[in-house]
């Protein structure tokens, strides 16, 4: 199967050649709120954001409804909760999403989601979403991952916690599923997550050890992890976006507020920009800059014939006269003319049988 150098989701196309593809994770930032839900989606537009991302599932899709020891959580954010009793108070109802779709629409901007288990995946197929997202705690679910490959959209997976066998069983998995568009993103599910735990270079290392595009959901409290992934190479960003990091809500604390999220868009397209390409010709804001550079000058008058001494000529600024790398022709060569003092060497004011053809750029 042929390995596609970018993707496209909607009419955006994503790879190397192309911006970086800023996403944000609306997930339980909505706070059980509608109408917090469609602001977030407008704060995304306000801040440039390409896509936001949802996530579906209910309480009853995704865990059990268990007070069983290991269904408690005994640490972290949600510490004192049972599984079933976190995703009750942070998914997204299911009757909301035909009405995130249709705002995001409206506003132009890119929304999918992370199904976690096929019911989901119908469900949003259902909806025409354009594209479907992995999250870390599913990419090991390798039937989930063919079964959301075999809709033949663009697929994003994140790799949080998993191995580096698990992360090439999941890639396999989605193309044996008949997957042709995927990205990979390099994930720390920790929330929030230090950056020296991200070891970005891990992220360079999937895109060529595994063939793919890749990029970075990132979990840390600010934008210089997510920035550094560009620089890097990665051609997608997810962060999470709340109206309010002290707003309490599952997932407020580790998120961005949206002038964060608008310095991430800008800041990392400006990355992007600065990496740009092999280039080693003169750029355009260099070009006024080039007669400063260092040339040859005569330090006083000579006249008609006198041989030409060390002492009789200088690399200065400004960068009017011969290069300097041609010093040595110059000295102990002879004046073919009267010079004056302060003037820029040129090839026809001395003669020499030593002299380089050579260009003087």
């Amino acid at each position: 199967m042929a390995i596609q150098k970018e993707i496209m989701i909607d009419d955006r196309l994503i790879g190397p050649g192309h911006p970086p593809y800023i996403i944000a994770e609306l997930s339980a930032n909505h706070n059980g709120d509608l109408k917090t839900a469609l602001l977030l989606i407008d704060k995304a537009v306000a801040a440039g954001a390409d896509a936001i991302k949802i996530q579906t599932y209910r309480a009853d899709t995704i865990t059990l409804p268990s007070d069983a020891p290991e269904f408690q959580i005994d640490s972290g954010l949600w510490a004192g909760r049972t599984l079933y009793e976190l995703y009750e108070w942070a998914h997204t109802p299911w009757e909301w999403h035909q009405t995130l779709f249709d705002h995001a629409r409206s506003r132009g901007i890119t929304m999918f989601s992370s199904p976690f288990d096929m019911t989901a995946v119908d469900f949003l197929e259902d909806l025409g979403a354009p594209a479907f997202k992995i999250a870390s705690f599913e990419a090991i679910d390798l039937p989930l991952i063919r079964y959301v490959a075999a809709k033949g959209k663009p697929m994003i997976i994140s790799t949080g916690m998993a191995d580096q066998g698990e992360v090439a069983d999941a890639i396999a998995a989605a193309r044996s599923g008949g997957c042709k568009e995927l990205i990979v993103l390099h994930c720390v599910s920790g929330y929030p997550a230090p950056p020296a735990d991200y070891n970005l270079m891990t992220m360079v290392d999937m895109a060529t050890r595994f063939d793919v595009l890749t990029g970075l959901s990132d979990h840390t409290i600010d934008n210089t992890t997510a920035v550094a992934s560009v620089a890097l190479g990665g051609v997608v960003v997810e962060k999470h976006l709340t109206l309010d990091r002290n707003g309490g809500g599952p997932d407020d604390s580790f998120s961005l507020e949206p002038d964060d999220l608008a310095a991430l868009c800008r800041d990392a397209k400006t990355t992007w920009d600065a990496v740009g390409r092999t280039d080693y010709g003169r750029k355009s804001s260099e070009r006024e800059n080039v007669k400063f550079r260092r040339s040859l000058y005569f330090t006083q008058n000579i006249a008609l014939g006198e041989v030409i001494g060390a002492h009789m000529v200088r690399s200065v600024r400004p960068g009017y006269g011969l290069a300097p790398k041609y010093l040595d022709d110059v000295i102990g060569s002879v004046a073919s003319r009267a010079i004056k003092a302060n003037t820029a060497v040129s090839r026809d004011m001395f003669t020499t049988t030593n002299y380089s053809t050579k260009d003087t750029a």
